[in-house]
């Protein structure tokens, strides 16, 4: 288990260092070629929309390979492997080379996010049904103490390049692009040497069977109504928390915050998420998952609405507080309440599907928001738009019914 959870130790300094906070301020600035903060929004949302697609399309697909080969974990090595030679190759693009940074970003997240798909179909080879929820958590817990740890290293450098070596606060995030590369490498091993996957027969055809399997899979999310209804419902929510974690900063930035206050505020959503996500993984256990999922996403339509109002450096902060609360717990028990549903067999696929639809729903919030800014000129309204899906989200898993029976047929 503990070889598997490290793995989110390993790729979470992708997510808060690169996506969520340095690429959208080395976008509005360094990378950028003079136009609007509202173009710069655009574009963040744009490269984020572009990868997620990309990263949807292949999702099912890889899922399916890995399931006839039986190689779910060597395949995700390999997509982490892209994403850490793309991620140290950030540190390279050159000022104002703002569609070379969007490539190389965009092929990193394809890495990051192919990868992940094959994790979390792991879950159900390193734990038993009635622990998916506090095992789920517990990774996600270590993501986010291993992310906060080296992101609180790159805050440092950032805020103070000279005591570190360095000319600039520029040449620290770029600095920081190689740390998360090398992060990310080293500590994959636990997971390659100590996570076993349940074996199966593997297909020696796995080109010819892989749509085959593929059709198969998505055959039978169609004829389970309460399945099909969950991914529908986390299509919806976890695009609206994919797009506060894409955008955040950007929309920091445009209401005249400082680069400083946005990084602490993000460094705080970390250090509360790892207790929080471990209670929220106790909670799942205790209530259940979707009732956990109940709270969670409430918070998060409270937190959005209050967003649009927000004009200080303090009220960012404990906005961030609350999402660190609430972050941790819709991604966690979201994993586990699916590994749950889903059947026995075909797990990679079946997640493949999973994460297709959260890469999807990552297209649409971003690249809404972005138009949002666009056309009104507005980042206020472009937040206020993302509590859409977080009710639409909520009012389809109220309908998706938790059968005392689903974590034993998991």
């Amino acid at each position: 288990m503990l070889g598997w959870a490290l793995y989110d130790w390993a790729n979470s300094a992708f997510s808060l260092t690169v996506v969520t906070a340095f690429v959208p301020v080395l976008l509005a600035g360094y990378w950028n070629d003079g136009v609007d903060s509202s173009v710069t929004t655009f574009r963040l949302g744009l490269a984020n929309g572009a990868a997620s697609l990309i990263v949807a399309v292949l999702s099912p697909l890889i899922g399916a390979v890995a399931d006839r080969l039986g190689q779910r974990k060597g395949m995700l090595l390999m997509l982490a492997g892209l994403g850490v030679v793309m991620t140290g190759s950030l540190a390279f693009v050159a000022a104002g080379q703002w569609p070379v940074a969007v490539a190389c970003f965009v092929l990193a997240s394809i890495g990051f996010a192919g990868s992940n798909s094959l994790y979390d179909s792991l879950l159900v080879d390193v734990a038993s049904p009635d622990h998916y929820d506090e095992v789920s958590a517990f990774g996600y817990a270590l993501g986010y103490l291993g992310g906060a740890a080296l992101f609180a290293l790159n805050v440092a450098m950032v805020g103070d390049p000279a005591r570190f070596g360095l000319a600039s606060p520029v040449a620290a995030i770029r600095v920081a692009f190689v740390l998360v590369a090398l992060w990310w490498a080293i500590f994959s091993v636990p997971l390659m040497g100590w996570v076993r996957e349940c074996p199966h027969a593997a297909d020696g055809r796995p080109v010819a069977g892989t749509l085959t399997r593929l059709r198969d899979t998505v055959r039978q999310i169609r004829a389970d109504r309460n399945l099909l209804l969950f991914l529908i419902a986390y299509w919806l929510y976890i695009d609206g928390v994919y797009t506060i974690i894409k955008m955040a900063v950007d929309y920091g930035l445009s209401l005249g915050l400082s680069m400083q206050d946005l990084v602490q505020a993000i460094l705080l959503t970390n250090i509360v998420g790892f207790p929080a996500a471990l209670l929220f993984g106790w909670l799942g256990r205790r209530i259940g998952a979707q009732r956990g999922l109940y709270i969670a996403i409430t918070v998060y339509v409270g937190v959005t609405c209050a967003a649009v109002f927000l004009s200080s450096a303090p009220e960012f902060y404990l906005l961030a507080v609350a999402i660190g609360l609430v972050q941790g717990g819709v991604q966690s028990l979201s994993r586990s309440l699916y590994a749950k549903l889903i059947p026995a067999g075909g797990r990679a696929a079946f997640f493949g599907i999973y994460n297709m639809l959260g890469k999807f729903s990552a297209i649409l919030g971003p690249v809404m928001a972005g138009v949002v800014a666009l056309l009104t000129g507005s980042q206020r309204l472009a937040m206020l738009s993302i509590v859409v899906l977080f009710v639409a989200g909520l009012a389809c898993l109220t309908r998706v019914r938790s059968a005392p029976s689903a974590a034993g047929s998991a």
